[in-house]
């Protein structure tokens, strides 16, 4: 997966966090012992509002220092599995795979990539991979796991992804690939849009997978609706741990995320200039979102249901659009 949250969830995941009031709130190779490097971390220095609160003005800079100390924390712990990773196992998931189809020869950019792990998941099927992302810490773990796993032609840019386009130089490439937690990091769908859209060779397509914004506004019994679709201003989280480990100490913990619905996306992917070919809702995801989701599987892919006989709701989608000819 992407970018991902640093909430108890999935590489990209959102969860459910409890606020100080206690109300329940929806945000929204083969070097087995591989780690990495730690050096280089920022700590949060962004400016507080006359209430004592962190600015969202200063997003980037506080989110970043969150992800580069998530980075070693990341790369070590079970959840991402490296060393079943350096001994081949597969990171992708069989639904991207399918949808995604074969890359073999085609050149790839994965934008906001973390580690690099997915990003090299689809060099192993054939592509030609770049890996973009705002984390300088991340983009050199990228580049170790590189090495551990033999790959040596990926490469790895650090950017902010609205400077994609002009960071690297005009290139443009086959799949521009993203999401599972990576657009809720983001202010501005248009511009991440027309960036993305800009970095999408003539015959090549832009796919998205991403967890679906109805599930953000769904209570613990993924039923109830306890916070507002519409809600676009950016929400300031103060969280120790991570995703991985909640209860590993970390010194940076605020966060600034957005919630961004499905028509907001997909409007934007359109009014950038890109073809929609399918939007694909589905009824599973790839973490314990919700207390009363059931784990299953699909091949090697732990998933996640809602129990038999609940009514369905939409938790992760998929999107593939494409730049005519």
């Amino acid at each position: 997966m992407t970018t991902s949250h640093p909430h108890q969830a999935d590489q990209a995941g959102h969860a459910s966090r409890t606020d100080r009031s206690g109300e329940t709130i929806q945000p929204n190779q083969p070097n087995q012992s591989f780690q990495a490097d730690q050096s280089g971390q920022a700590d949060q220095t962004g400016q507080a509002d006359r209430s004592g609160h962190p600015d969202p003005a200063d997003w980037l800079e506080l989110n970043r220092a969150v992800w580069d100390e998530r980075v070693p924390i990341h790369t070590s712990s079970q959840f991402y599995g490296l060393p079943g990773f350096l001994a081949g196992a597969e990171s992708l998931r069989p639904f991207e795979l399918a949808e995604v189809g074969d890359v073999s020869g085609r050149s790839l950019l994965h934008l906001q990539c973390h580690f690099g792990q997915d990003t090299l998941g689809w060099a192993r099927h054939g592509a030609t991979v770049t890996g973009l992302d705002f984390s300088a810490a991340a983009v050199r773990a990228a580049g170790e796991l590189a090495g551990a796993a033999g790959i040596s032609d990926a490469r790895f840019v650090a950017a902010n992804v609205y400077d994609a386009a002009q960071v690297l130089a005009g290139e443009t490439f086959d799949i521009v690939y993203t999401g599972l937690g990576a657009l809720c990091w983001l202010p501005d769908i248009a511009g991440w849009a027309r960036t993305a859209a800009s970095l999408v060779a003539p015959g090549g397509f832009l796919y998205l997978a991403e967890f679906h914004p109805f599930a953000d506004v769904l209570g613990d019994d993924a039923r109830t609706v306890v916070t507002d679709y519409f809600h676009r201003d950016g929400t300031v989280w103060d969280e120790p741990g991570t995703y991985t480990d909640s209860d590993v100490e970390t010194r940076n913990t605020v966060t600034v995320e957005w919630q961004h619905g499905l028509g907001e996306v997909l409007s934007a992917i359109a009014a950038a200039g890109l073809r929609i070919e399918f939007v694909h809702e589905h009824d599973f995801t790839l973490f314990e979102r919700f207390p009363v989701l059931e784990p299953d599987t699909d091949g090697i892919t732990r998933l996640y249901r809602l129990p038999q006989g609940q009514p369905r709701v939409p938790l992760v989608y998929s999107v593939r659009a494409a730049r005519p000819s």
